[in-house]
């Protein structure tokens, strides 16, 4: 079994300058390169580099979903520890910049999320938001290009599965899945974790419910679609995953459905194909 090397051996973002104050701009959990499964969590953190102060926003916008994705980091972390994969997590909010927009993308850098006026990113200049790129953004999608490569070669291409959660309400509405699963061209590892998930539980689980995976240049579209390997995004809903109990429920559910995926020769051979 291959095993992942330490930060210091690989050329990570943890070696660059661009890195935020207290701490990189992203987790990396070690595990097995040539499992063929890599996990992500983009929206892990609700952490703000010191300087950043909080954008001019209350410290209780921060428990909120606009600053991070409640519970996913949790179940992603125990994850990684049931299935012995890696996983790279984010280390900054969203509300700093979000990791799954492409670059160009017009919500990147948020200055109004639900309901809540984010005055530190309302007067943003060409300069900071190429910063903030250059020291958060980058670094965390290189670290996962690199640990993609590694897998790679490792002879196994990995598919990836990034975990998220969702809000149970929505403006007034309530939303009936307790999960859900988006994906855009390729639905190799979102077909057998979508049969799976509503075979084997009462839980009405969305396809491209409530959002839709085809967002061009987000994180799926980036390091899945446009390299050809498998993946899946995972949407939890934030009830399910607020606290320890459902977050090792939800984990270990996960982590059951991708053994069994992984043990079917002809699913794992299929899954480790690169298709362009």
């Amino acid at each position: 079994m291959t095993q992942l090397p330490e930060i210091q051996a690989l050329p990570l973002a943890t070696k660059c300058s661009t890195m935020i104050e207290e701490a990189p701009s992203f987790e990396l959990i070690e595990g097995a390169l040539d499992r063929g499964l890599v996990l992500i969590c983009d929206h892990a953190s609700n952490h703000l580099p010191r300087e950043y102060g909080s954008l001019g926003l209350p410290r209780a916008e921060f428990e909120r979903h606009i600053a991070y994705d409640i519970g996913a980091a949790e179940v992603t972390r125990r994850m990684s520890a049931l299935l012995g994969v890696p996983a790279i997590l984010s280390n900054f909010s969203r509300l700093l910049i979000d990791p799954n927009r492409g670059p160009d993308d017009p919500t990147l850098i948020m200055q109004l999320s639900d309901g809540a006026i984010i005055e530190g990113n309302a007067h943003l200049t060409n300069e900071e938001r190429e910063r903030r790129i250059k020291g958060y953004y980058q670094p965390y999608h290189e670290a996962i290009e690199q640990l993609l490569e590694a897998c790679i070669l490792s002879q196994r291409p990995p598919a990836i599965v990034s975990l998220h959660s969702f809000t149970q309400e929505w403006h007034g509405s309530l939303r009936p899945w307790e999960a859900a699963l988006l994906w855009d061209k390729d639905a190799r590892l979102v077909k057998p974790l979508l049969d799976c998930l509503r075979k084997e539980t009462d839980f009405s689980i969305g396809d491209n419910e409530p959002y839709s995976g085809a967002l061009q240049g987000d994180t799926m579209y980036r390091h899945g679609t446009r390299r050809g390997l498998a993946h899946a995004l995972v949407e939890i809903r934030q009830d399910q995953i607020r606290d320890t109990e459902g977050q090792q429920e939800w984990a270990g559910r996960l982590a059951d459905i991708l053994t069994r995926i992984f043990a079917d020769p002809d699913l794992a051979h299929e899954l480790s194909i690169i298709k362009k």
